[in-house]
């Protein structure tokens, strides 16, 4: 059986179970052909290659939060392709993840199986609803403590709270002037403006 990929850019045709019936099992045995492939709600996802700005946004991310973190033997930080397993979303695989020391015994067979304490999507042009619309509602369903969405057009961060009734607040919404500080990480201030400042190639 065939199944057509979801992709705002394209939709390819790829074997394997209908959509709304794709499990882990059969994501591991897609090709690595060099494409990202998500299972959210037994649905198959594809993304393509991002742009490079996206790419630096993404190493900008592990110079202010992962590497402190490291630093200070507080976390562990990880740029996709990395696999997480957590309930509707097996896996996905998220820009970029922040899972606390404490979480350590999740990992196993070279993915993390629970919910990271951060997860951060840095937008792409023509399929932001993937990312402020599909996936904001399996992260607040999952249980993702904080996600934070990166919008390289505008130069900002939205920070989004589980609240104790399991739903997202209302994001805090962070320019350029503004510090971001998670909640798991509080001796760590990202600088907002930095996360886009010096990449070579800012169009978008």
């Amino acid at each position: 059986m065939a199944t057509m990929i979801i992709d705002t850019e394209a939709a390819p045709v790829i074997d394997g179970p209908a959509q709304g019936h794709w499990t882990y099992a059969d994501w591991e045995r897609l090709p690595e052909d060099g494409q990202r492939y998500e299972v959210l709600d037994g649905v198959l996802y594809m993304t393509t290659a991002p742009h490079s700005f996206h790419q630096w946004i993404t190493r900008r991310l592990e110079r202010f939060i992962g590497i402190p973190a490291e630093d200070q033997g507080l976390a562990y930080s990880f740029a996709a392709p990395f696999g997480v397993l957590m309930p509707g979303c097996a896996p996905v695989q998220p820009d970029y993840v922040v899972i606390l020391k404490t979480n350590a015994g999740d990992f196993h067979a070279g993915r993390f199986w629970g919910v990271p304490d951060v997860i951060v999507e840095v937008l792409s042009p023509g399929n932001s609803t993937y990312d402020t619309d599909t996936k904001l509602h399996l992260y607040e369903r999952a249980g993702v403590p904080e996600y934070a969405i990166i919008d390289p057009r505008a130069r900002t961060l939205q920070h989004y709270r589980l609240g104790t009734s399991g739903v997202y607040a209302a994001p805090q919404l962070a320019d350029e002037s503004a510090r971001v500080t998670f909640a798991c990480l509080p001796t760590i201030a990202v600088p907002v403006a930095e996360l886009f400042a010096g990449a070579p190639d800012t169009s978008y």
